[in-house]
Parts: C-alpha cells; sequence; structure tokens
C-alpha cells in the first residue's frame, strides 16, 4: 500500500483552510496531518508533525510564507512546500517554472490533482533524489514582493524623500492612505504600495505587524506591557510616545520575534 501524503495546511482564513481541506479529503492517498493560522504556528507543526509537503499562503500573522519555508529548510528532513495564493494569473507566471507548485485561490480541483501528482513524484521511492528547493525569493521578486525595502519613499514638500528603514518608527493605514512616522512627523507614503505589501518586504528588516492598520519597528519599541482581552500595548520611540496596540492573535508572534518564547 503506498504510504499517504502527510500535509500541514497553513492560512490564516478559516474559510480558505476549511476549502482547501474539504477537496484534500477526496484523495485516498492524503492525509492531512495538521492546520496552522501563523507564520510561528506553523514553524511549530512542522517541527512537531514533519509532514512530506506544506500548502501555506504567503501573506499570514507574524511572518511571510517565505520567512517560514526559509527557517523550515534549516529542520531535518524539510517538507516540500507549495504555495497557495490569491495573485493573478500574471503575477504566477513570473515564477510558475521555478515552483514546487502553486495553487490559485479559489482552487479547482482539476489544479489540484496535478499538484498532487506531482508532489506524489518528488516523495516516491522510486523517483530521483530531487533537487534543492527551489529559489523562492525568485519567486517573490516576480510577484514584486522582494527584495526587502532597505529604503521607503514619501512625499514632503512637492518632492520625493528618501528614508532609511531604521527611521521609520512605525506605519499606519489612515483615511485610506499609508502614513510612515519617523521620531519628528509623518509623511504620506509615495506610490500606491499597501501596507500588505510593506509588510510582505519589511518584515526581513525587524517590522511586525502589530494589527490590521499597523506596521512597527521593532527597534523602535521603548517598552510594552499586557493590555485587556490578552493584547499587549507598546510604546514608540516618537516625539509623541506613540501606543499601539498588539491584536491578541498577534501576540504570539510578537514573543516570537523578540525571543520571548
Amino acid at each position: 500500500m503506498t504510504k499517504p501524503l502527510r500535509c500541514l495546511l497553513v492560512d490564516d482564513e478559516l474559510p480558505a483552510l476549511d476549502e482547501l481541506s474539504f477537496l484534500l479529503s477526496g484523495f485516498d492517498d492524503v492525509e492531512i496531518a495538521g492546520t496552522a493560522r501563523s507564520a510561528g504556528q506553523a514553524l511549530e507543526e512542522i517541527a512537531r508533525l514533519r509532514p512530506d509537503v506544506v500548502f501555506q499562503d504567503i501573506q499570514m500573522p507574524g511572518g511571510t510564507g517565505f520567512s517560514v519555508l526559509e527557517r523550515a529548510m534549516l529542520m531535518p528532513e524539510a517538507p516540500l512546500f507549495v504555495f497557495a495564493t490569491a495573485y493573478d494569473q500574471y503575477a504566477i507566471r513570473a515564477f510558475e517554472d521555478n515552483a514546487v507548485d502553486y495553487l490559485l485561490k479559489p482552487v479547482s480541483m482539476e489544479r489540484l490533482a496535478k499538484c498532487l501528482n506531482r508532489l506524489r513524484a518528488l516523495t516516491s521511492r522510486a523517483a530521483p533524489q530531487a533537487g534543492p528547493q527551489p529559489d523562492f525569493r525568485s519567486m517573490l521578486r516576480g510577484m514584486g514582493l522582494g527584495p526587502a525595502l532597505t529604503r521607503l519613499s514619501v512625499e514632503s514638500g512637492g518632492r520625493v524623500l528618501l528614508l532609511d528603514h531604521g527611521e521609520v518608527v512605525f506605519i499606519r493605514t489612515e483615511e485610506r492612505r499609508t502614513m510612515v512616522h519617523t521620531r519628528d512627523g509623518r509623511f504620506p507614503l509615495h506610490g500606491p504600495c499597501t501596507l500588505d505589501r510593506l509588510e510582505q518586504r519589511l518584515e526581513p528588516l525587524s517590522f511586525f505587524r502589530a494589527n490590521r492598520a499597523e506596521l512597527v519597528n521593532l527597534a523602535q519599541v521603548r517598552d510594552f506591557a499586557p493590555w485587556f482581552n490578552g493584547k499587549y500595548v507598546l510604546t514608540m520611540r516618537d516625539c509623541a510616545s506613540t501606543e499601539i496596540t498588539v491584536s491578541k492573535g498577534r501576540v504570539r508572534d510578537f514573543r516570537d520575534r523578540l525571543g520571548l518564547g
């Protein structure tokens, strides 16, 4: 009897997890070993369950799908990765040839079957030894997500000002505009880049998504304290000592990023 393909599903959106789980349940040789809804939980479950394959979204609390992959590659018997994305077909074609595979949301049964055939071939004993994991940095560059930003373009007095990432205290969505806050002021971000996109590109540079509307530079956090309903409140190092709330669902990832366990 063929060994089942043990899968870990990672997505912060429960409906997406349920949908993929339902589709995979239609294949007799697929076993859903577990699920995770954040980058930190994904890494814990990979280490605990040692799945053959991880199906994961790219955008999630606590880190990107790439950051999970990068850290998982340091583990013994690292799994294969399949990205499940909501990006358009043009962006996906930019990296299709380099990927183990991808799934475009909403996932079709036909596309999932092709993905599983590829995974079976890679995990089969009869298959030749698989090469190294694909270069997902190239994939994300093709999607406009990398490499990491080191300077941010903001608008100031009719000109475009370039800020080093270390000058940024936090970034906040305010009335449909993305505002970059430094110690002494605030500036509209130049261009159409969203907070989600900034999170992807700044995450390797000590930035953390505290909540849906605010991205903070962890190097600019003066102190923090527990708040009500399991949340944390951060005090930033700007002139106003701005307080920013870490939502309950992101507290664990915040502690992980600070090495607090």
